[in-house]
């Protein structure tokens, strides 16, 4: 895991971002793709056929021509390789687009108050579509601790299992890993077999273990990230499709909305 790309426009996300795929580049030793997107705006009626569209574009480019200017200059002051990218489209197509020999995608959290840029859109599809790892921040994010502890949530499902995998260059860096172990009734894989997967890669763990049989998983994966001071939450996203997420809620849709730590998520 050694290429990191962030989204990098300038929203109330972008800081965090920032900060955060600084972090990880320095941590795993790699190299910070940075990929500035002047999004295209989505505009109907009149106001399109009045040349809406095209204003709109122009202020746009205009910013993140400001954008570019500010954030190569902190660039140049810090310690990572990086290379840097200008797309203009739309904002998740942009990010498919550049994602190709990517091993970790930056991007936020769904942000809280702001529906524009989407995020948690944003996420779904490009973690379904790219089936990369992707680190969601929220906005209040100052740095990824990639020292600190790490909560991995565990079902035994096909998602924790890809999670954990994934983030084995990540876990190992981890000052102390706890393996949530949440059983709804349907456990196929138990913990104890991922905790030993990570020793196998000289990653040492301990095991918490709840059921989620009278109360709601995703409840339990916030309390746990509080009493154990994770500094990062990785889990499975998606283990049902985006629609059921959206129509019926479940862990990764709240997990989006109110994680207070990085999340970590594979599909």
């Amino acid at each position: 895991m050694k290429n990191v790309l962030v989204l990098l426009h300038d929203d109330p996300g972008q800081e965090a971002r920032f900060q955060s795929a600084l972090d990880l580049t320095r941590a795993l030793g790699g190299h910070l793709t940075c990929v500035d997107v002047s999004i295209l705006p989505v505009l109907v009626g009149d106001y399109v056929d009045m040349g809406g569209t095209a204003l709109m574009m122009a202020d746009e480019q205009q910013r993140e021509g400001a954008n570019r200017t500010r954030m190569q200059a902190r660039l140049e002051a810090e310690d990572v390789a990086y290379s840097w990218h200008d797309e203009r489209g739309f904002l998740s197509q942009c990010i498919l687009d550049s994602a190709g020999l990517t091993d970790l995608i930056v991007l936020n959290r769904e942000l809280d108050s702001i529906l524009y840029p989407d995020m948690f859109d944003l996420v779904g599809d490009v973690l379904i579509k790219t089936r990369k790892p992707i680190v969601a921040v929220p906005a209040s994010t100052k740095k990824f601790d990639a020292f600190g502890s790490a909560l991995v949530a565990w079902d035994g499902s096909a998602q924790s299992e890809a999670a954990l995998q994934a983030a084995v260059p990540l876990l190992q860096h981890a000052r102390m890993v706890t393996i949530l172990e949440i059983d709804d009734g349907s456990l196929k894989l138990p913990a104890i077999d991922a905790a030993t997967y990570l020793s196998r890669h000289d990653i040492k763990s301990m095991i918490r273990r709840e059921t989620s049989l009278t109360d709601v998983a995703s409840t339990t994966i916030l309390q746990a990230i509080t009493e154990t001071g994770a500094a990062y939450l990785v889990m499975g996203g998606f283990g049902h499709s985006r629609f059921l997420q959206a129509t019926f809620g479940g862990v990764t849709r709240r997990m989006l909305k109110e994680c207070p730590v990085p999340l970590f998520l594979a599909h």
